[in-house]
């Protein structure tokens, strides 16, 4: 595309690549001066033209100008980036129906959901914490929600590839940082909010208005799905215009969830459709009660937009397993295993209560967890006092610790814990090893905080792992070969 196309009275001057980030080498480059939370783009564009930037686009002055390049001064770099990276890609978000979900727990959930129902109607991609996937492509995981090059990017490799629809986690540090700022989207979900990022937010009022502008920046036309059953969701759907389709457990719901009878490999329970009066059994091997508000929302959605209730039943009978989210691992091995992404307060609130309801009484729930380094350091005692009050054991370990010492950060969740036990074991593969050697029939193990996740953040980056799911049944394997070696000697 020729910069001319992107600005007015900008030469015709061929771009190839948009960039932000200066020590990336490129071919005809156009590199937007963006200020980030340490770094300001400005101070790095003699680097971005070393790496191959043709043109500059500056919001400050700058230090010295090149005469080989062309630059382009606004009012606001970030802004200007989104309308560009949209246009520069074709448009690609306009040419799919797009889904944004956001809230502190369940996205990744309701995303890889949307995309399975969703896949009845049309081809679906997907982005988010667990992976980039659309047809046969399979990528791992940028961030949560990708910056806005590659977010525009991604959304133009999808149309190209045939998809006609993708469904998106929305972080609140993409929605404050303005990545999805055009986006077009057309349903845009909230699960819930509850205590996380506060080391980025500061507090829980600023955490809630950052998920609020999702809704607020959407276009008339768009529908917004609250879980009314979350404080803040009933809140938001107050607060918000347009089309708002409320979910829930409360009879006023647009879509209702009643008759919940909760098993530990099915769930069971009676969805009522508001304005068409249709009341249907829902069984699904969809399991606790998290997911159940998980999904009502991804139920509303996909029936809006045009995916019959007869078909929603019956696909609801075998979803299939979300990588690292309440995955059973089953080698036969007598006692439960249960690999889950939990990392808040509220998530592991509910994977406890989910084990104490499923763990006979007179067994025991055996937890391994940690927190992740560099990041909100007020939830590791609340960790802590939620897994002394429903586990009977306790094995701290490491998760993503990046430049902070494992056994710091266990100590801090070590402060919140009174009266159970806990040990600290540094490795977390070791720490999984001894959760299910010391596990005996009808115990629960929750290896929580990672999920499926194929890399750990330590000191020099992001290092490969195994993952949990991998990890646990490795340990599983070798333990059962142990023990008939011991029946034959």
């Amino acid at each position: 595309m020729n910069l001319n196309q992107m600005f007015t009275d900008a030469p015709a001057l061929y771009i190839e690549n948009l960039m932000v980030d200066s020590r990336r080498k490129v071919k005809r480059g156009l590199f937007f001066c963006l200020k980030g939370m340490y770094h300001d783009g400005h101070q790095f564009v003699d680097m971005a033209i070393k790496n191959g930037a043709v043109a500059v686009v500056h919001s400050d002055p700058l230090a010295s100008m090149s005469p080989t390049v062309t630059y382009i001064k606004v009012d606001d770099v970030l802004k200007t980036l989104n309308g560009v990276a949209h246009r520069f890609y074709g448009t690609p978000s306009s040419q799919m129906l797009v889904y944004g979900v956001t809230g502190t727990n369940g996205k990744s959930t309701t995303a890889t959901l949307l995309k399975y129902f969703n896949e009845a109607m049309m081809p679906t991609g997907y982005i988010g914490t667990i992976a980039i996937e659309y047809g046969s492509i399979k990528d791992l995981p940028l961030l949560t929600t990708p910056d806005v090059i590659d977010l525009h990017a991604t959304f133009a490799k999808m149309v190209k590839a045939g998809m006609k629809a993708v469904a998106l986690e929305v972080s609140s540090h993409g929605l404050e940082q303005q990545r999805v700022a055009s986006v077009d989207f057309d349903v845009a979900i909230f699960t819930n909010l509850t205590h996380d990022h506060l080391d980025f937010h500061g507090n829980m009022e600023n955490y809630y208005q950052a998920k609020k502008k999702l809704f607020t920046m959407l276009k008339p036309s768009a529908l917004s799905i609250v879980n009314v059953d979350d404080k803040y969701g009933h809140r938001l759907s107050d607060e918000i215009d347009g089309q708002v389709i409320r979910v829930g457990t409360d009879s006023d719901c647009d879509y209702q969830a009643s008759d919940i009878q909760l098993f530990p490999k099915k769930t069971v329970f009676n969805l009522h459709v508001k304005h068409t009066n249709e009341t249907v059994r829902i069984v699904t091997n969809v399991v606790a009660m998290f997911n159940v508000s998980n999904l009502l929302g991804v139920i509303a959605a996909v029936h809006q937009k045009g995916l019959p209730l007869e078909t929603i039943v019956e696909m609801a009978k075998s979803i299939p397993q979300v990588d690292g989210r309440m995955e059973i691992i089953d080698m036969n091995q007598g006692f439960n295993v249960i690999v889950d992404y939990a990392h808040t307060p509220d998530g592991l609130t509910q994977i406890f209560k989910y084990a104490t309801s499923i763990t006979n009484p007179s067994k025991r729930i055996i937890a391994v967890f940690g927190s992740a380094g560099q990041r909100d350091t007020k939830k590791r005692p609340i960790f802590g006092e939620l897994a002394d009050k429903y586990c009977d054991m306790i094995i701290l370990t490491e998760e993503d610790p990046r430049t902070e010492k494992v056994r710091d950060i266990c100590n801090e969740i070590r402060s919140g814990i009174k009266s159970t036990n806990a040990v600290i074991i540094e490795d977390r593969y070791d720490a999984i090893h001894q959760a299910c050697s010391i596990a005996c029939t009808g115990d629960t193990v929750l290896i929580l905080g990672k999920g499926d996740e194929p890399y750990m953040y330590r000191e020099f980056g992001r290092e490969d792992w195994m993952g949990d799911h991998e990890a646990a049944k490795e340990v599983l394997q070798s333990l059962q070969e142990e023990q008939k070696e011991n029946l034959y000697e």
